[in-house]
């Protein structure tokens, strides 16, 4: 077995060798004692169709590093929900000759689809590598993006629940492990677009646009007219008052016509009582 199977201190170790430079970009985007969340995105030359053929088959792309056999062409994914993303283990130890007549081969479960939309997204939960033998639940959402006459490929992954890790040290390594199989995935489907620049313009003609940046939303927008709430909700825009506008006090309630201030009472007194003001007396006619 490679790394996942020798446990944490082979996959970090793995992890941290992976060159930090490439066509992805990867940003731990949050860290908790009980959980963390990861996000990596690349922009590729390839149309969605292209990717999404490439995305759900594994074999041709994920690191056989990162796999319990060894070897990345047992791996397969069923792109349909409860599909499995997983992986086939040979009998071939040397204790094969003892096992009964019969047993079949051994398998992982590295994920479960639970949304498959074709050339636009994938969602699939389960706890990758080392942190399968943890209490963790995992989303890993996958989306695709068309940019111009390319693709914006985003993956998120989120992590909770009870680990025997500290944060601080798998997020980063889990992070890195992801972001090597995104650059693998991009290097399968030909030329990466070129960074943005500083100072964004216009693509040329016949180049893909800039990658958007981290961060930038979880899925694309669906058309009007379609269900939205299985998909992540976009954040809530904010208004922020302009630099140096004052904020206006609320007017206050004009008094009413002849009516009349009532003098300030301390605490603890009785009210004066109310004069009775007597009718004014008639005249003698």
């Amino acid at each position: 077995m490679q790394s996942w199977a020798r446990g944490a201190a082979g996959f970090v170790a793995l992890a941290m060798a992976l060159a930090t430079s490439g066509p992805a970009q990867a940003d731990v985007v949050l860290k908790a004692d009980n959980g963390f969340v990861v996000r990596n995105s690349v922009q590729v030359t390839a149309s969605p169709a292209d990717v999404w053929r490439a995305l759900i088959d594994p074999a041709k792309w994920w690191s056989n590093e990162h796999t319990f056999s060894g070897d990345a062409a047992n791996l397969t994914l069923d792109p349909v929900a409860g599909g499995c993303f997983c992986e086939r283990l040979p009998i071939s130890n040397p204790l094969a000759k003892d096992l009964p007549a019969g047993q079949r081969e051994g398998g992982v479960q590295h994920m479960r689809v639970i949304y498959a939309e074709p050339l636009r997204a994938m969602r699939m939960t389960g706890a990758l590598g080392p942190l399968q033998s943890e209490a963790l639940t995992g989303t890993l959402t996958m989306t695709l993006k068309p940019v111009g006459s390319g693709t914006r490929i985003l993956w998120e992954y989120v992590v909770g629940g009870f680990m025997r890790y500290k944060t601080d040290e798998i997020a980063p390594a889990v992070d890195k492990v992801l972001v090597g199989q995104l650059t693998s995935l991009a290097a399968k489907l030909g030329p990466v677009a070129v960074a943005a620049p500083a100072t964004p313009a216009g693509p040329a003609a016949g180049e893909v646009a800039p990658a958007a940046a981290v961060g930038a939303d979880p899925l694309p927008a669906k058309p009007a007219g379609t269900a939205k709430w299985s998909l992540p909700p976009a954040a809530p825009k904010v208004a922020k008052p302009r630099s140096g506008a004052a904020v206006s006090a609320p007017a206050a309630k004009p008094a009413l016509a002849g009516s009349a201030v009532r003098p300030a009472q301390k605490p603890g007194t009785r009210p004066a009582p109310k004069t009775a003001v007597s009718p004014p007396a008639k005249s003698a006619s």
